[in-house]
């Protein structure tokens, strides 16, 4: 099992970036951080990078869940999502797949939870 969910796209970069946006708010998800990565390569190292967003998509209820079943939970909120243009042109959407992330966590309790969230998240990225 890899420990993303990924999707090519026909869309443009900003395109894409405004979909998964829209797509994450109607499961529920807000974006609480986004990191232009391309901008802050050239601001901090004065390189280069191609177009990449990473977007920090919190679902409250989920979160709320998963915080009453485990107070360490914590450290691996938000779901980031990833918008990024290859060279190539083509435009890929990737979601972390928090069934994965939470086999590290020794509560079982997760499990469900975990569930949820990677269907959720999934819905998202096939929807582009």
């Amino acid at each position: 099992m890899k420990y993303y969910i990924t999707k090519k796209v026909s869309l443009s970069f900003d395109e894409a970036v405004q979909k998964v946006t829209e797509n994450l708010s109607k499961e529920g998800f807000g974006i609480i951080t986004e990191i232009n990565v391309k901008e802050t390569m050239k601001k901090k190292l004065d390189i280069d990078f191609r177009n990449y967003r990473i977007l920090g998509a919190c679902n409250p209820n989920f979160a709320h869940q998963a915080l009453t079943v485990e107070d360490k939970i914590g450290v691996m909120l938000p779901c980031n999502v990833i918008v990024q243009q290859h060279d190539n042109g083509e435009i890929e959407v990737s979601s972390i797949n928090p069934a994965v992330s939470m086999q590290s966590v020794a509560n079982p309790n997760l499990n469900e939870l975990a569930q949820k969230v990677v269907s959720a998240l999934t819905r998202v990225i096939e929807a582009l």
